[in-house]
């Protein structure tokens, strides 16, 4: 059973916010133990270049994918953006929108991040 269960939020492209991101998930696997937390990264508007397979992050990503991090994309920003789901990675799930998202996880108890 997990003990924790928290959701991360992105909505820039910047790779200093990126970074702290990625660290700061590392960082509470590190300290809370990955067996004892379901993490999950929401993007939207600028942030969801992060989830593309061309990202310059793409190896964090996968070993963030590996260690059971759950990405999730909102899909009213990859049509605006014109993005075909082909170039996110294929750890990537698409919900219908980044912010309603982050209230259906808050809802349910999620503890909310946004780094």
């Amino acid at each position: 059973m997990v003990d924790y269960k928290v959701i991360f939020h992105l909505d820039e492209n910047d790779p200093q916010r990126i970074k702290l991101v990625l660290n700061n998930l590392n960082n509470l696997m590190q300290d809370m133990g990955e067996e004892n937390l379901e993490l999950e990264l929401v993007t939207y508007g600028p942030g969801l270049q992060l989830f593309l397979k061309a990202s310059p992050f793409f190896p964090h990503m996968e070993s963030l994918a590996e260690k059971g991090v759950i990405f999730a994309a909102c899909n009213n920003t990859i049509k605006g953006m014109g993005i075909a789901v082909s170039e996110l990675l294929d750890s990537v799930q698409v919900v219908p929108s980044g912010v309603g998202e982050l209230v259906k996880k808050q809802h349910q108890g999620w503890i909310y991040i946004r780094p």
